[in-house]
């Protein structure tokens, strides 16, 4: 294979992956077929193939992205520990539009996917325990009281204000108040 070849392969691979990450997104993995996914990459069914078993393993290479982009973003900062915790609720902050990023992939491919043995579901699970995970680390970096408790109601909110937004179309500053009380209550 040569490295052109190598490259264009990368290219279409990486073009599905883009196009799946805004049609799933904003239409849901079921109501999306391989043709419309294919013509919104701009790539044959052909390429398709050639780089995923099917729309499942898309699905779920889609999912390992948004983790990445995720995780990167949690990463980026060398804020205090308290701040660092609100800042991943910065997409659920203010009282108007919901923006995109409030809309959680993980959880919204788990609930349309409903198989918790599908390769994305066990993407969606495992993002969710790293997001607690990453809450807890943070609590007791800040000296919280019940660091992995409050890690467990971090995440919670994180999703329930990801729910709320999706299903009104909103954020609300309810969203930083919660966050704020339970870091208080928690000592940080």
């Amino acid at each position: 294979m040569t490295t052109t070849t190598r490259a264009r392969k990368a290219g279409a691979r990486d073009r599905l992956i883009a196009a799946a990450e805004r049609v799933f997104l904003a239409d849901g993995i079921r109501a999306v077929g391989v043709d419309r996914l294919c013509a919104e990459a701009e790539v044959s069914k052909r390429s398709l193939y050639q780089h995923f078993s099917g729309k499942d393993e898309v699905v779920t290479a889609m999912l390992q992205a948004q983790a990445a982009k995720f995780g990167a973003a949690l990463a980026a900062g060398d804020q205090p520990p308290r701040e660092r915790i609100l800042s991943a609720f910065a997409p659920f902050e203010g009282d108007g539009p919901a923006t995109e990023l409030a809309s959680c992939p993980f959880v919204g491919a788990a609930t349309e996917l409903k198989d918790p043995e599908h390769p994305a579901s066990r993407i969606a699970r495992e993002q969710k325990l790293a997001l607690t995970a990453y809450f807890a680390e943070l609590a007791r970096a800040g000296g919280a009281t019940e660091p992995e408790l409050l890690a467990l109601q971090l995440t919670l909110v994180f999703d329930g204000a990801s729910a709320f937004a999706v299903v009104r179309g909103e954020s609300t500053s309810a969203t930083r108040a919660t966050v704020e009380t339970l870091l208080a209550a928690h000592g940080m």
